[in-house]
């Protein structure tokens, strides 16, 4: 059955889309001047490669044929792991920081693990569909009733599939993806009514992944140090927690006005992108701030609703995918610049500096308006 279009959702995007551009354009001015000789570079480069290529994106998302989605999900995912490695050949890819992450395309990066978000939701979302289809009954029970079908037919496959996306990413030093990434596989995977002892059996292993992980890497370990102790060295591995905090408490209730900022100027790093809610505290205070959240909580209900009205199982569950993983990431990256959650180099969806990440959010979202409308 086709729905009306989805007017609420568009236009709460809309609204977050035009305020983000509105801020980069105030904050930002400051850096290009520096670095370029003119107060627009940045926002010229976000609209030119961010925002165009994800509104044509968005919209073919929106206007493609869901069945086509599920039936070549599979290869939409083995081609986006393949990108994953291309980053690591000599004048094909691009390192920053350490970390080899990045395409490069000439006047552009893309980064392949920004896509991985949609493309591993699209291909678990079609596998665990097309495996309920065949049990006839939509219950995995009815194909599974003893304990080491359950391990071969479901788990297993699961477990190498995340697997596979953890040593892609773990390659590229790019831990923090791969979390979100894999909460958001376990949620669509428990969501699906798989076994309960399932999801505790691969949260237990990631967790000690995850351990093993923050050990033996030092930035990792650092990160983890600093947010139990903030003040143990404030001018060296926390001066960047230590100025989002000062950054957002300097905001006071109402914020300094738009553009007023003054961590802006070299004081916070990656302003930009990973800190840009800090930002927005400082210039729009803690009303702008909670404004924001609540703006997160309407999509997550809005993308919930859609999900729940879903005519088919894949749809479903792709939606419930999408709306956490955007979710999820916006909030892991408010509690980082907050100081309630490690710092983990995520973008905020929407709003960060950075192509890759938007369009990926965007392609996101036209695949819920394309949800709701077929429901």
């Amino acid at each position: 059955m086709k729905n009306p279009f989805n007017y609420f959702l568009f236009f709460l995007v809309v609204f977050l889309l035009c305020f983000s551009l509105l801020f980069l354009a105030c904050m930002s001015a400051p850096e290009s001047l520096k670095k370029f000789g003119t107060t627009n570079y940045y926002l010229l480069h976000q609209l030119l490669f961010g925002f165009l290529p994800a509104a044509v994106l968005g919209f073919i998302a929106y206007k493609i044929p869901l069945s086509f989605l599920k039936k070549w999900a599979w290869l939409f995912v083995l081609l986006n792991l393949g990108f994953l490695f291309v980053v690591f050949l000599p004048g094909i890819g691009s390192s920053a920081n350490g970390a080899s992450r990045w395409i490069h395309l000439g006047v552009a990066n893309i980064q392949p693990s920004e896509f991985l978000k949609i493309t591993a939701i699209l291909y678990l979302s079609a596998w665990i569909a097309s495996k309920l289809s065949e049990t006839g009954s939509g219950d995995w029970k009815s194909r599974t009733k003893k304990g080491y079908h359950n391990i071969i037919y479901i788990l297993v496959p699961f477990l190498i599939f995340l697997g596979l996306i953890a040593i892609a990413l773990i390659f590229q030093n790019d831990a923090s993806t791969l979390g979100i990434i894999s909460i958001t596989l376990l949620v669509l995977y428990f969501s699906a009514k798989t076994p309960f002892w399932h999801t505790l059996l691969v949260t237990f292993s990631g967790a000690s992944i995850l351990l093993f992980l923050i050990k033996f890497e030092p930035y990792r370990l650092n990160r983890w140090l600093i947010f139990l102790h903030p003040d143990s060295d404030p001018l060296g591995k926390g001066y960047q927690l230590r100025q989002s905090l000062i950054s957002l408490g300097s905001g006071g209730v109402f914020g300094k006005g738009l553009g007023m900022s003054v961590e802006k100027f070299g004081a916070l790093p990656q302003a930009m992108s990973d800190s840009i809610f800090a930002i927005m505290g400082e210039e729009t205070g803690a009303v702008g701030c909670i404004a924001l959240i609540v703006i997160f909580i309407l999509f997550f209900w809005l993308g919930i609703k859609i999900a729940k009205n879903s005519g088919d199982r894949f749809s479903k569950l792709t939606a419930t995918g999408i709306v956490f993983w955007i979710t999820f990431q916006a909030f892991i990256n408010i509690s980082s610049v907050a100081g309630i959650f490690p710092l983990a180099g995520i973008p905020l969806p929407f709003f960060s500096y950075g192509g890759s990440h938007l369009v990926i959010e965007l392609i996101g979202v036209g695949l819920l308006l394309n949800i709701s409308k077929n429901t």
